[in-house]
C-alpha cells in the first residue's frame, strides 16, 4: 500500500511552539514495521488514530517526534 508520511520533530525550547515537518510518500505493507526500522533503537509508541491512518510517537533520546502514515 502507498502512504503519505508526515514526520514532525517538536522543538525542545519551552517558549517555541514551532516544529519541523517533513512530507513524503512510501510503499509498505506494514506501517509499524516501517517506523520501527526507520527509528531502530528508539522508543516508539502507537497512538490511537482514525481508520486508514497510523500514528506513532517517537522518543529519540529525549527529542519528541511523531510520524503519521495515511493511506493514499
Amino acid at each position: 500500500m502507498r502512504y503519505e508520511v508526515i514526520w514532525e520533530i517538536f522543538n525542545k525550547c519551552s517558549g517555541n511552539q514551532m516544529r519541523d515537518v517533513f512530507f513524503e510518500e512510501v510503499e509498505t505493507d506494514d506501517p509499524a514495521a516501517y517506523v520501527a526500522q526507520r527509528f531502530k533503537g528508539y522508543q516508539i509508541t502507537p497512538e490511537p488514530s482514525p481508520q486508514g491512518e497510523h500514528a506513532f510517537e517517537i522518543d529519540a533520546d529525549g527529542l519528541r517526534q511523531r510520524m503519521t502514515l495515511t493511506e493514499v
